[in-house]
């Protein structure tokens, strides 16, 4: 496996996407000390409103779907 697979490696390059866009991603610690995987949500920075990652729960998205919501705006500002 190579370093770029880590989650930590991949996190740090969403956060960099996800600046580009104006956007903060959010990692809930709290689910994380209970012992169950921790979520995530993406915040506008400008409005601090959550835009994905909050819906049915709050912090329910995976490190797939946030890399995949990252991607699609992506593709949609090229």
């Amino acid at each position: 496996m190579s370093r770029k697979e880590f989650d930590a490696s991949r996190m740090r390059r969403m956060k960099r996407v996800a600046a580009r866009h104006g956007l903060t991603i959010l990692t809930s610690d709290k689910i994380k000390t209970l012992g169950q995987p921790g979520g995530h949500a993406i915040r506008e920075d400008e409005s601090f409103r959550i835009v994905y990652g909050d819906v049915p729960k709050p912090f329910s998205a995976s490190l797939d779907d946030i890399e995949a919501y990252l991607e699609r705006l992506e593709d949609e500002s090229s």
